[in-house]
């Protein structure tokens, strides 16, 4: 595995922490959530999702199948964010770090796919 995709896996892992944690209880994003027209239990849900994956991409700087499933993760949490956000019709700066999220997760997806065929 190349320095780039170990950086990437940091910054997806550290990231994916950050923003799973704010879920658990941010007053921010209970009110984003409940903007989205999402239940509390989503959002917790969605928390899981995200500190789940920050960990398997983490781990997964030790293991390419793991790089491999965690990026997957990210990448399917950050199409249903984006959603999400043109579902309630964001202006387009709201989705930039679902987007931003979503591009290094098919970076590190493309990068250790070989793993997931071996």
């Amino acid at each position: 595995m190349g320095i780039l995709s170990i950086i990437l896996q940091a910054l997806l892992g550290l990231g994916f922490l950050m923003f799973g944690f704010m879920k658990f209880g941010s007053k921010q994003m209970v009110d984003e959530f409940r903007r989205y027209g999402y239940s509390g239990g989503f959002r917790v849900f969605t928390g899981l999702v995200e500190v789940i994956a920050a960990a398997i991409i983490i781990w997964g700087i030790w293991n390419d199948t793991l790089a491999a499933w965690g990026a997957a993760l990210v990448v399917v949490t950050m199409l249903g964010a984006i959603l999400t956000h043109m579902k309630v019709k964001d202006a387009a700066n709201k989705m930039m770090m679902p987007i931003l999220l979503l591009i290094l997760g098919i970076i590190v997806l493309v990068i250790n796919f070989g793993a997931l065929t071996n």
